[in-house]
């Protein structure tokens, strides 16, 4: 038998989230808007109650496991439940941020705030102790931390008190720090500008550990046997990260990962290594621009760019990475909104009259893209047919993303039963750990650091 056998994904399971992500973007009435979701502090003095409390998660191969978490002392956040990883906390640069945290687990914890300078902590109630980083509540007490949010940019925060175990356990969580040229800016400077934004906290967890710590064994973990097989983004893994934030199924693993996007829009893409592993990033569609790292923008002191490209990012433990990420479809070859010369139409190719008709006219016609195509769409691919024929039905096989035509928006003929995944027509890519065994779930495929990001033609509302 395995040493990490456990029970398998279901079939099911995956054909109902798949399901779920085409509900996310067909039926989305309320839906959470395209940019982090977490605590905003009262600015210029926010104050934050984080209460550290026991709780369980979910993972996408049926497990339940045992785990430490922050929640929102106040209730309102996520109901005050304990999350996995802890509540992003968003403030604006030059407040002075308090955060009281009240410890209702067994043994003495802490938070430090790496890249924040000046933190002064003070104990509120107890007698806490001094510990090696900072000063700890001990079970019961109370103990408040205050800096001033001096520097913008992308930061996480966890357990100052024995990190190694404590991190592993699940405390730790991301602190955004908006700049003072405005939330739609990631640092004080123009070339940080976005137009949506989202948070990758990758993270992974060791079971064993999490179950000798829920009976009480904690003196027989054995940190040199440290051997991850759940991966996490923000707290989920597998098709778990693409169901909308705060989905009632997993109420302590409230934040999701799906990210949606238009052609040419300035995406941020905030990485943030919350355990103890090394995890290769790699998003599909085009590269990224990495602009800043941990929690500095990447500019010379005569403000050179500094900024590289990359198709991954290693995000190691502890660290923070801002990126830019534009699907344009420039050079691609062909034309991907399907516009085609009606007095010439190519044969054997795409569109054919099955395809949706964002125009209203018939077809799809080189002289007549909607404003919207028109604004973004690269001259030189204009009007270029889809360079092969597509075979017929029968030789194909249908992915679930699959929506019958090659081209953004519009859809096509698919056999009964096949597809329907895709509702809105758009590019889905894969966002995930580039090392393969991170897309397991205890050795089960597929899981774990995985997520999806899609490219919406523009007239697809995103909220």
């Amino acid at each position: 038998m395995r040493r990490n056998s456990m029970i398998r994904i279901p079939k099911q399971r995956i054909v109902i989230f798949l399901g779920l992500i085409a509900a996310f973007l067909l039926f989305d009435a309320a839906p959470a808007p395209a940019a982090i979701q977490g605590i905003t502090g009262a600015s210029p003095n926010p104050v934050f109650n984080l209460t550290a409390k026991t709780g369980f998660i979910s993972a996408d191969d049926g497990n339940h496991i045992f785990v430490w978490g922050f929640a929102d002392g106040d209730g309102a956040h996520n109901r005050g439940r304990t999350q996995y990883p802890g509540p992003t906390l968003i403030v604006n640069q030059n407040d002075n941020v308090t955060i009281n945290l009240t410890n209702q687990l067994t043994v003495p914890i802490s938070i430090i705030f790496p890249g924040q300078e000046g933190v002064n902590a003070q104990m509120v109630t107890g007698t806490g102790n001094l510990g090696l980083l900072t000063l700890e509540a001990n079970p019961g007490e109370t103990v408040r931390y205050i800096f001033q949010a001096s520097e913008p940019g992308t930061y996480t925060y966890y357990s100052g008190t024995r990190s190694e175990l404590q991190v592993e356990m699940g405390l730790f969580g991301a602190l955004i720090v908006r700049p003072a040229m405005g939330a739609n800016f990631a640092y004080n400077h123009a070339d940080s500008a976005f137009d949506r934004e989202y948070l990758f906290v990758l993270s992974e967890i060791d079971h064993r550990f999490h179950q000798l710590v829920r009976f009480g064994k904690t003196n027989q973990i054995d940190n040199t046997a440290f051997f991850p097989v759940y991966w996490f983004i923000n707290g989920r893994a597998g098709f778990d990260t693409a169901t909308r934030d705060f989905y009632p199924f997993l109420p302590s693993q409230p934040y999701g990962s799906f990210a949606r996007m238009h052609p040419l829009e300035r995406i941020l893409v905030r990485m943030i290594g919350g355990g103890r592993d090394l995890h290769p990033f790699h998003l599909h569609g085009n590269h990224h621009r990495t602009i800043a790292r941990d929690g500095r923008l990447l500019k010379g002191p005569t403000d050179q760019d500094l900024s590289f490209l990359a198709f991954t990012t290693a995000v190691g433990p502890g660290q923070t990475f801002d990126a830019i990420f534009t699907w344009t479809g420039e050079n691609i070859g062909w034309d991907v909104y399907g516009h085609m010369d009606v007095d010439n139409p190519p044969t054997g190719n795409f569109p054919g009259p099955e395809d949706v008709d964002v125009n209203g006219n018939g077809f799809f016609d080189c002289a007549d893209p909607t404003p919207a195509e028109a604004a973004v769409e690269f001259g030189g691919d204009h009007c270029k047919p889809f360079p092969v024929a597509i075979p017929d039905q029968k030789d194909l096989t249908f992915g679930p993303f699959w929506s019958g035509s090659p081209f953004l928006g519009a859809s096509g003929a698919l056999p009964p039963g096949e597809g329907g995944f895709n509702p809105t027509s758009g590019f889905l890519f894969m966002w995930h750990s580039h090392s393969e065994k991170e897309l397991t779930s205890n050795n089960i495929f597929p899981g774990g650091m995985l997520t999806f990001g899609i490219v919406e033609h523009p007239s697809v509302p995103i909220p």
